[in-house]
């Protein structure tokens, strides 16, 4: 007589993703500022206007999701040093994730942008409960040190021209596969000398030396062509 106990069944096999792709689940910004509820606010910035000044309190982390911001120290003395140039998609502010009570920098808008602000509770909330989350920031920090060093290494060996084409390129995205823009937003000589850690006039000298050698074109708006890579792969 057959058994009324029903068989047991096995349980479902995991199917392991396809190979080269991850098994955690891609960023979705989008999804993201929308968990974060009440812990966020949305900023809409015009040129120029700043996101937060040095000696401001840390007390959150900022995610800028259209246009460009830049990140700068000024001196006692009154000299500006740009540290970073950020493009959309973007975290910057995250020292007060590390303790920092007080901004180490200045962020202004460099065109239009729309920057979400994240208080730190929620931030940190968010990195405790989702993994995929805290390891998608975990490689922005890692990015970004690589690129402090890189740009750290450039000042030091490289010269003056080199490190305004680094510039140039890196404001039209050449290093990012697909992205590239060749038609840069508005962006003045002071600007320039104050990345690139030189003077306003050597700036001129070497735009007109690019201009001339077709690299680039400026007039009224910038133009950078690849071309302009010669000047760091040569010497």
């Amino acid at each position: 007589m057959p058994s009324s106990t029903p068989a047991r069944q096995k349980p479902a096999r995991r199917v392991p993703p396809p190979r080269g792709e991850s098994a955690a689940p891609a960023f979705d910004a989008a999804t993201f500022m929308d968990s974060l509820g009440r812990g966020k606010s949305i900023l809409k910035l015009t040129a120029g206007q700043p996101v937060f000044q040095q000696g401001d309190a840390a007390d959150s982390v900022f995610y800028l999701e259209k246009g460009r911001v830049d990140v700068y120290v000024t001196s006692k003395q009154g000299k500006i040093a740009i540290v970073a140039s950020l493009n959309h998609g973007e975290f910057f502010g995250e020292g007060c994730l590390a303790g920092q009570p007080r901004r180490m920098a200045s962020a202004r808008a460099m065109t239009a942008a729309v920057v979400t602000k994240i208080q730190k509770r929620a931030m940190v909330s968010m990195l405790q409960d989702q993994p995929h989350v805290s390891e998608m920031f975990m490689t922005h920090l890692l990015s970004r040190n690589i690129q402090i060093e890189e740009e750290l290494v450039d000042q030091m060996f490289n010269s003056s021209e080199r490190r305004l084409a680094r510039v140039l390129l890196l404001l039209a995205n050449f290093a990012k596969e697909g992205e590239f823009e060749p038609v840069i937003a508005k962006i003045n000589q002071e600007t320039l000398a104050a990345r690139v850690g030189t003077t306003r006039s050597r700036i001129n000298h070497f735009m007109n030396k690019f201009r001339k050698l077709g690299y680039i074109e400026y007039n009224g708006t910038l133009k950078v062509h690849t071309s302009l890579l010669n000047v760091i792969v040569h010497d």
